[in-house]
């Protein structure tokens, strides 16, 4: 009797390592796909705003685009057009287009 006891208690245990398994998987592929790629990309972004200077010219995530007057702390000042400044949070500049080819 208490060998029956012991294979359906080892039974058991097997399954629960075959049920949970799966999900440990599930969880280190999106972990490995999804969130760190995420990480990466926002360790990056917030690396390229530390780095921004004065004369910058960049695009907000708003599709404005400017060169950088002035930077005090989350807060940049941006002129879009001469004589116009626009006063925009740190956060919401996308991308450097100092690199991008001028449309004529």
């Amino acid at each position: 009797m208490s060998t029956l006891v012991y294979i359906i208690a080892q039974q058991q245990q097997q399954s629960m390592l075959g049920m949970f398994l799966p999900l440990v998987l599930i969880i280190v592929v999106f972990y490995f796909f999804m969130i760190r790629p995420q990480m990466k990309r926002q360790k990056e972004t917030q690396k390229f705003r530390d780095a921004l200077q004065k004369g910058d010219k960049v695009v907000t995530t708003g599709g404005i685009y400017g060169r950088i007057e002035e930077i005090k702390d989350q807060i940049i000042f941006l002129e879009v057009a001469p004589n116009i400044k626009l006063k925009v949070d740190k956060s919401v500049v996308l991308k450097d287009m100092s690199d991008a080819p001028v449309a004529k």
